[in-house]
């Protein structure tokens, strides 16, 4: 989840908001990369999962500051 900080800094810098949503859309897409050829192991595939979830949360959040 963003903290308080990345939250402000985002509101108030457009050019941090887009660089931190295109960082964020990079890694969901690495993730899921990994999950698709991976032999991971449960325990670390519902990790890497939930870990997309939040980051996608975050990216709803970055998101609606654009508007």
């Amino acid at each position: 989840m963003l903290d308080s900080n990345t939250i402000k800094n985002c509101k108030e810098n457009p050019e941090i908001r887009d660089l931190k949503i295109k960082n964020i859309e990079h890694a969901i897409d690495q993730a899921e990369l990994m999950i698709k050829e991976s032999k991971m192991c449960q325990e670390d595939l519902i990790f890497l999962k939930r870990k997309i979830s939040d980051s996608r949360q975050d990216l709803e959040i970055l998101y609606l500051m654009k508007i």
